[in-house]
């Protein structure tokens, strides 16, 4: 098996993959990058602020879509926890353990939507 075939195959696999749990995957990333950080300073943690910034801010785009088809109330309270997160991570020393929480709980919330 070639490189190029296992990388088709998973790519498939991906694919096949429930849209929900692929988004958890991400939030679980982004978890990791802010857990590895948790106790140091410096570009690695800004880097995984970052990365958490630009997530919470595509989840918010995405939200904001008129043709999301999450309750409205649903989509109001996810964009309220969202705005936050990002006036948590605004702070000097954001508290890395509150981002950390919120983001496994909608990583897990996203996991059981199924």
């Amino acid at each position: 098996m070639s490189v190029a075939d296992i990388v088709r195959a998973y790519g498939a696999a991906r694919a096949a993959r429930d849209p929900r749990e692929q988004e958890a995957d991400i939030f679980r990333r982004v978890t990791g990058g802010l857990r590895a950080v948790q106790q140091q300073d410096g570009p690695a943690r800004v880097r995984a602020v970052a990365d958490n910034r630009r997530l919470w801010l595509a989840v918010e785009s995405a939200l904001r879509d008129p043709s999301n088809q999450l309750p409205q109330q649903m989509r109001a309270g996810l964009v309220s926890l969202g705005r936050a997160v990002q006036r948590e991570m605004d702070q000097g020393e954001p508290d890395i353990a509150f981002l950390i929480e919120i983001n496994e709980q909608v990583a897990q919330g996203l996991a059981g939507l199924r």
